[in-house]
């Protein structure tokens, strides 16, 4: 599924002149065989249009100007290729691939058209305990702060403060703490202080922000990759081994029972090496069976990079150059691991 690298390629995007130079720089950095570097690309939501909540939020006008821009410089493949690829030292120059976490409605209803335009494969790691009407905690709060009526929501009874609501910033400021003060909290203590909250702002919230088990299987049958991405999203590094291991399992068990097919690709939740996953997690994976891992460590693989702490990063900078720029600063980097 590896690229044309002609220049009608280059013509989907409308600075194709500042692109060709850009593609030139990378290919220096990237060149092909044993001296490439691989950089795996992270995303997460696609909306339909921008969120002035969170206006740098990829919407579908920016993420087709993306994918037209990676198109254009780099040779997008399938992670399983890109990682025979780093095996044998054969990957083509300049490869790149594209993955999403979490399992998103969105990744379904608008980034699948958007790769099927640039005929670009991407590899979906799906958190399963979501699906069918489930909410990930931090949109529960993202959405709570949102919709919360008035200028302040007090949250003082939970011990996480009084917040001033009233402007936009100022609600945006507000999730970032809140989420900030859960992130880390053991799962059933984070879950039973956001069900709180939830009865301290009565607002109607959204249930259909996860994907369904049958938009799962239209990807996978439009030739997408599934990936685990374990069944609750925990923060690994927050339970014990065995719950740990558990929950992988059951992610990896769920998501092959609806495709009727293997998964072979793990993204660790959160991701960070050494804070959200540890060397005991990454011989879990590799016990369960999986292939290979990724990680939210920066910088890009090459050939004996750790395949089960793979990197991956997204530079979040739409003008052509610039987004040229940060890809080629982060293949200089190897990728913290444990």
């Amino acid at each position: 599924m590896q690229l044309s690298e002609t220049d009608s390629s280059v013509s989907i995007n409308s600075k194709a002149g500042l692109l060709l130079p850009s593609r030139a720089m990378l290919h220096l950095l990237s060149p092909g065989g044993l001296r490439t570097r691989l950089s795996i690309l992270i995303y997460h939501r696609v909306l339909p249009c921008q969120d002035p909540l969170f206006p740098e939020e990829n919407h579908a006008r920016s993420f087709d100007r993306q994918i037209g821009q990676l198109a254009a410089c780099f040779n997008i493949l399938p992670l399983d290729d890109a990682i025979q690829g780093l095996r044998n030292g054969k990957l083509p120059p300049r490869a790149a691939c594209i993955t999403f976490d979490d399992g998103y409605a969105d990744n379904a209803e608008i980034a699948l058209p958007i790769l099927q335009k640039h005929g670009v494969p991407a590899t979906f790691f799906v958190a399963t305990g979501f699906l069918d009407g489930g909410r990930m905690f931090n949109d529960t709060v993202i959405e709570l702060i949102r919709r919360a009526p008035g200028s302040t929501v007090d949250l003082e009874s939970l011990g996480l403060g009084k917040f001033s609501i009233g402007t936009v910033p100022e609600r945006r400021q507000a999730i970032y703490e809140l989420l900030g003060k859960l992130k880390y909290l053991p799962s059933e203590s984070r879950q039973s202080t956001v069900e709180a909250m939830s009865t301290l702002i009565p607002v109607d919230l959204p249930r259909n922000l996860m994907m369904t088990s049958s938009q799962v299987r239209e990807l996978h049958n439009a030739g997408m990759e599934i990936g685990g991405h374990t069944a609750s999203h925990p923060i690994l590094t927050q339970m014990e081994d065995s719950a740990a291991c558990a929950d992988i399992a059951n992610g990896k068990e769920a998501l092959e029972n609806m495709i009727s097919a293997p998964v072979r690709f793990f993204a660790y939740p959160n991701g960070k090496p050494g804070k959200d996953y540890l060397p005991d997690h990454v011989r879990m994976v590799k016990k369960l069976g999986f292939d290979a891992a990724v990680s939210t460590a920066h910088g890009a693989a090459r050939k004996g990079t750790d395949l089960y702490q793979l990197p991956r990063f997204t530079p979040w900078d739409q003008r052509p150059v610039r987004f040229a720029l940060l890809m080629a600063r982060n293949m200089l980097k190897t990728g913290e691991t444990v």
